[in-house]
């Protein structure tokens, strides 16, 4: 049943009923869209200041402050909105664009003024940085709904605009994805007849800079290290390709879209047979934002994946988190992954950061007659067969299992060091520093045993997986593997240990991950530690990790702060002790399946010294030979030497 509308506003979403004719997998179609769009900015806009400038909505204010809380508000729901009414050929039947029109003469009237409506004024990232993130937004926004919007605005209010958005083009944005910010700001400008040399240099150097960037498969760095993660989609490549389709500029959409079709090739695979994208990376609460890549290359029709399949992960996803608690009692999206969940926040999310899930909504600028909306929903990648994908420019391997339909990530090449800044313990993020992510878990937090995660410990103190270097990565007919070297950090006593490195291997083939770690120089009293997969005891998950070669001592760990899956997690644990150079071996599992082979009984070592790892498979008896020196894996059914 409905839930009644407040005057003036929607109520709570009010979905048309699941058409499993069309939709299959979801139900949805693209009304469920726009009802999801018009939910979410009815239950926004309840939160509005007197004219409309502020967003406020409650909740613990981000590292910014309420001020540019506000501003997020407004300039993220703008987004839902403008996608809603510009995919209608500006039919607005609530109104929408009226009350941003409103906000928007109010907040750019006296910025920086400490009142009810003003907007705080953008300036460098690091002193009152966030403003310049929601511009892009607020300029995106404007672009798109410029005949029902901007163009109905007088010549002062625009004027104004101008002004306040230039801040963006004036200072420096954080060096990574930022940089983007300040483009698409100059886009709009440029579109509306207000661009100049400023505006120009803003947009050369964003260019500039993602080139430098841009590592191949279709992937983009986050910044000048090796940060690989959901930004690919709803930042990296969201901006330079809807600018290029927006502005009809056909050279930039072929180089910008042909990275988008390349980066959609792995990155479909990235959703869970449930609909969940990936968990890994930051700012994860942004949400069902991870379709907004898929949603454009449909839009735009730079993608490998068919129509069907586009809407069948888009709808996926946005279903995924809708039925899972995202929405509170209040309407509003909550920060966190299902319901809330503070270990998956980052200081710089407000109340109103989970509305860049808006980004989602840029696949409502294809019309109802789009096949992304006409077309018959086809299976999730991960829905359709057994997937091994290796990706060796960021790094990554990807594994995924049809029959309980999880997507395993594992990283051997992303990570959160800044360039700049020498490796600490310190800096270790859960997010990025993880051997490996699904669609079924979470890692676990800070204080908590660190789950998927192998530690060299000395004098009882954890060694750190701060700064990745990938060592490869490579597949054949169903299997794949990706290797990695770190040198551990300790956050107590000396930061490093002279000459202490640890390789790793994940060999992926069905549903098991076989694991390989050689560490070498290792001190007198060093001990090991290897963790799995974290699960909860409500959660229909198994996680093994079988010991293969090297181990002592096997348990299981709690973490009683959980994961955004679950409220309190438990993982296997391997433990045992190294002294110069030493190799670990073991054979993990995190599967769904209600009566899985067994781990013990699928792989078994037949040899086993400081250079070389020789893995026997029990199904078919196929071999698997890892080499450190040079690093080298083969994968096949009699032996090599």
């Amino acid at each position: 049943m409905s839930t009644p509308a407040l005057p003036g506003l929607p109520g709570l979403i009010e979905f048309p009923e699941d058409d499993r004719v069309l939709s299959p997998h979801t139900g949805y179609t693209r009304a469920h869209w726009e009802a999801a769009a018009d939910g979410l900015l009815g239950a926004a806009w309840k939160w509005a200041t007197p004219q409309g400038a502020l967003l406020d909505l409650p909740g613990r204010p981000s590292a910014s402050g309420v001020r540019s809380d506000g501003l997020e508000g407004y300039a993220r729901t703008l987004l839902a909105a403008a996608f809603r009414v510009a995919g209608a050929e500006g039919k607005d039947p609530h109104g929408w664009l009226d009350r941003y029109a409103r906000g928007l003469a109010a907040g750019t009237r006296t910025p920086g003024r400490d009142d009810a409506e003003s907007w705080p004024v953008i300036l460098d990232h690091h002193v009152q940085g966030q403003p310049m993130v929601e511009s892009a937004s607020v300029a995106l926004g404007l672009r798109l709904t410029r005949p029902w919007l901007w163009d109905r605005l007088d010549s002062g209010v625009q004027d104004r605009a101008e002004e306040w958005l230039r801040g963006a083009i004036r200072h420096v944005p954080a060096p990574n994805n930022w940089y983007l910010f300040p483009y698409t700001v100059a886009g709009f400008l440029e579109s509306v007849g207000r661009g100049d040399a400023q505006t120009a240099r803003a947009r050369e150097r964003a260019l500039e800079l993602l080139e430098t960037w841009n590592r191949g498969q279709g992937w983009y760095a986050d910044g000048d290290g090796r940060a690989f993660d959901h930004y690919n989609g709803w930042a990296l490549h969201l901006y330079p390709t809807l600018d290029a389709h927006l502005a009809d500029d056909r050279a930039q959409l072929a180089r910008h879209g042909a990275r988008l079709h390349e980066h959609l090739e792995s990155f479909g695979l990235l959703f869970g047979g449930d609909g969940a994208p990936i968990h890994f990376g930051r700012s994860l609460t942004y949400r069902f934002a991870a379709g907004a890549s898929v949603a454009l290359g449909a839009l735009t029709g730079h993608t490998p994946l068919t129509p069907g399949t586009s809407r069948r992960l888009l709808s996926g996803s946005l279903r995924y988190f809708l039925d899972r608690g995202s929405i509170g009692a209040d309407g509003l999206l909550g920060l966190g992954w299902h319901g809330p969940h503070e270990a998956t926040l980052q200081p710089y999310s407000g109340p109103a950061s989970p509305y860049w899930a808006s980004k989602a909504f840029v696949g409502l600028l294809a019309p109802a007659g789009h096949p992304l909306w006409t077309a018959t929903e086809e299976p999730a990648p991960s829905e359709r067969r057994d997937e091994v994908l290796a990706l060796p420019a960021p790094g990554l391997l990807v594994q995924s299992t049809r029959a309980d339909g999880i997507v395993r990530l594992h990283n051997h090449g992303s990570d959160h060091a800044r360039p700049h800044e020498a490796e600490s313990a310190a800096h270790e993020d859960p997010l990025y520093a993880r051997q490996a992510y699904s669609t079924r878990t979470g890692p676990t937090a800070r204080g908590n045993i660190a789950d998927n995660h192998f530690a060299v410990e000395v004098a009882g103190i954890r060694g750190a997986r701060t700064r990745i270097q990938p060592l490869g990565a490579g597949q054949g007919d169903g299997w794949g593997w990706a290797a990695s070297r770190h040198t551990p950090a300790f956050v107590s006593g000396p930061p490093m240990v002279p000459g202490l490195r640890v390789e790793s291997v994940t060999v992926a083939r069905g549903p098991h991950e076989l694991r390989v770690h050689r560490v070498t120089g290792a001190p007198h009293g060093a001990r090991v530690t290897h963790t799995g997969w974290a699960t909860g005891p409500e959660e229909t998950l198994l996680s093994v990790l079988h010991p293969l070669h090297g181990w002592s001592g096997r348990d299981e760990q709690r973490a009683p702060q959980g994961t955004a899956y679950t409220r309190w997690a438990r993982l296997p644990r391997l433990t045992g002790e190294a002294e110069g150079t030493a190799v670990f071996a073991a054979l993990a599992m995190l599967t769904a399946e209600p009566d899985p082979a067994s781990a013990a009984d699928a792989a078994t070592v037949v040899s086993a010294t400081a250079d070389t790892v020789e893995v026997r498979w029990a199904d078919d008896g196929s071999l698997t030979r890892i080499a450190f020196a040079p690093l080298t894996v083969e994968h096949g059914r009699t032996e090599r030497r």
